[in-house]
């Protein structure tokens, strides 16, 4: 009989402890309450660092480095020689385009043997034709006296023509040779010029004064036709070149303030700001390209270094500021008021990561019940 007592005893023990036990690990519904703070809203972009005005020089023709004018972090004027590539062909094609070129100007010049023979033909001419149509003159004179023979006169006709035909050939030919020989002379010059500038793209130089960021070939190195040789950009000028989502480019203007960090300097934040936004969007990663410029004196001597930044599009001080979890479908919220719950429906404003600001709809002494997580 005692053996009985205890055991139902017992049952009513081990009852008691599974209902608090069970009491005991039924979680609460948390509860919060809203904050005032400042807060930001930002759109994330990543990218990296290029010096302004950058770009790469290409071998214009195929052949051997054979002198290295120039090195990494030099700074070089427009126009300077980086990089020199055998040229013996090109070099001879010019010498000789060239000696045709002084040729075809020496024939033009005052002491051309060409021009002053056809001067001398010219002149020759014209004393004949001086001297023949002095001659039948005479014979006319005379005939008209009814001196002489009418064969004498008619002669003299005939030469004093056939020497006026022959003074304007010589002209003709003179002018003609002339117009000849300038033609040739612009062809000639045309042709140096050509063997020139040939001749000349197997110097490598720089298109604007800057630095040479990277050199890409060495004394000795083949290069072929379009090889890239030489990076180079303005000197202390820096661009953040960043990609935007497409669901966010619509939000970017420039002026708008950026903070980001680098690779190279780690945590330290840098500032800057948006300068342009391009309209095209890259088909392979679907992005939108944004230049920047950093706002502070950092030189950033690194290129090339990988950057992560916020853009930020909107903040506002003071502002009533919930978690942006404890939202549920439609901008609602749900709260402990009275000792009963409810669901009521706000405005919201700026959206970060987190949070959430709350225009209208609730004040900052509402009690919030955070939605169960799964």
């Amino acid at each position: 009989m005692k053996l009985s007592k205890f055991r139902l005893a017992s049952r009513r023990s081990l009852g008691l402890f599974t209902a608090c036990l069970f009491f005991l690990t039924c979680k609460q519904p948390a509860e919060i309450y809203p904050v005032r703070k400042n807060i930001v809203e930002t759109v994330y972009a990543s990218g990296r660092i290029l010096a302004d005005s950058e770009y790469t020089v290409y071998a214009l023709n195929a052949g051997t480095v054979i002198r290295k004018m120039a090195k990494e972090g030099d700074q070089v004027s427009r126009g300077q020689v980086l990089l020199v590539i055998r040229s013996t062909a090109p070099a001879a094609r010019l010498a000789a385009a060239d000696a045709v070129f002084d040729n075809a100007r020496q024939n033009l010049s005052a002491n051309s043997r060409i021009l002053n023979d056809l001067k001398i033909a010219t002149q020759n001419a014209d004393l004949r034709y001086t001297n023949d149509s002095l001659l039948y003159t005479r014979y006319r004179n005379l005939w008209a006296l009814n001196i002489g023979t009418k064969v004498n006169l008619d002669n003299a006709q005939t030469q004093c023509a056939i020497s006026l035909n022959q003074k304007k050939a010589a002209r003709e030919q003179y002018y003609s040779t002339v117009n000849d020989l300038k033609v040739t002379l612009k062809n000639a010059r045309s042709q140096a010029v050509s063997a020139r500038s040939d001749l000349d793209n197997y110097f490598i130089r720089a298109e604007s004064d800057g630095t040479v960021y990277q050199t890409l070939k060495e004394n000795g190195e083949a290069v072929k036709m379009n090889d890239p040789v030489i990076m180079m950009g303005k000197s202390r000028a820096r661009i953040i070149r960043l990609a935007v989502d497409q669901q966010d480019i619509d939000r970017i203007r420039p002026g708008q303030s950026i903070l980001l960090k680098t690779d190279v300097t780690g945590e330290r934040i840098f500032k800057a700001r948006v300068t342009r936004t391009f309209p095209v969007m890259n088909e392979m990663d679907q992005t939108f390209r944004v230049d920047a410029a950093f706002l502070d004196n950092n030189r950033q001597p690194y290129i090339h270094s990988s950057v992560e930044a916020n853009i930020v599009i909107q903040q506002k001080r003071n502002c009533l500021v919930v978690p942006g979890s404890a939202l549920t479908t439609g901008d609602s919220l749900r709260i402990s008021r009275g000792g009963k719950r409810a669901s009521i429906a706000v405005k919201t404003g700026i959206r970060t990561i987190s949070e959430v600001e709350i225009v209208s709809g609730l004040d900052e002494h509402a009690r919030i019940i955070m939605p169960e997580q799964p």
